[in-house]
């Protein structure tokens, strides 16, 4: 087969991937479960390649996206479930669905405006699927995936209570129940015997709490924490340099020289 920008090409080498027999013996082992890291993986890297700034990446990241998206509409089509035709048909009719200020006669002119538009078409379409699923999914929090990372969860789970009415309305109150996390935290600290369990669970809570203050300061605390992520990297990547001119490792010099050389890098940016 010969590389194509034809859509269909690509259905192509799937099918050809996962034929019995005549495919790949990987491709054909695998299932929704064993290929669903992959698939976070590879929207992740998509993220990376953003923040980044490389475009060029970026359109290898989103083939590969993409890719996941074939393989998992491929496997449906094998169970005669659904195939990638539905989902391109399913996501242009909700897409259609959701701007009826574009396709239809609703008037939003604003992006506020557009934003409560959507959020009432999305109650709506909750309502309808929660009916569909039975009462067990009807609660306020309904409907956020369990397989989500950690922070990303917990701000779509702030979120949704936040639309029912319990949340704060200052950062600052946030700011206060950090506060009482960390004092938590101290307290289990100077309990001397250390309950790991409980100490773990204190943690959790200010993580919670944290990802709380970054909501209601409209940041994305997945995006905010890259962001750190790469600056420890580069931060610790010039103690690295440093210590190397001076024929040394991190694993011989003292934690005040790496502070110093940490604050130095700090100072730099």
């Amino acid at each position: 087969m010969t590389p194509s920008r034809d859509i269909g090409r690509l259905l192509d080498i799937m099918a050809a991937l996962r034929t019995p027999e005549t495919g790949c013996p990987w491709d054909l082992a695998q299932d929704f479960s064993t290929i669903a890291p992959y698939t976070i993986e590879e929207a992740y890297e998509v993220a990376d390649a953003i923040a980044r700034k490389d475009l060029d990446d970026l359109k290898e990241e989103l083939g590969d996206l993409l890719l996941q998206v074939v393989f998992h509409a491929r496997m449906a089509q094998e169970q005669k479930a659904f195939d990638f035709g539905d989902v391109v048909a399913g996501i242009t009719e909700k897409l259609i669905r959701r701007h009826p200020h574009v396709f239809g006669d609703e008037r939003s002119p604003t992006p506020q405006a557009v934003e409560g538009l959507w959020e009432r078409i999305k109650a709506q379409e909750k309502g309808e699927k929660a009916a569909r699923r039975g009462a067990a999914e009807q609660g306020a929090l309904a409907g956020v995936p369990v397989a989500l990372p950690a922070l990303t969860r917990a701000l779509k789970l702030q979120d949704k209570a936040s639309k029912v009415g319990f949340d704060w309305n200052d950062p600052r109150a946030v700011l206060r129940k950090i506060r009482e996390e960390t004092d938590e935290i101290e307290a289990e600290l100077d309990r001397g015997n250390i309950d790991a369990a409980a100490t773990a669970a204190e943690v959790g809570d200010l993580l919670f709490a944290a990802v709380n203050l970054a909501r209601h300061l409209r940041a994305d605390p997945e995006s905010v924490l890259r962001q750190t992520n790469r600056k420890f990297e580069r931060r610790f990547a010039v103690i690295e340099r440093t210590l190397a001119a001076r024929g040394k490792t991190p694993a011989d010099a003292t934690l005040a020289e790496m502070d110093a050389l940490w604050d130095e890098a700090k100072a730099r940016e």
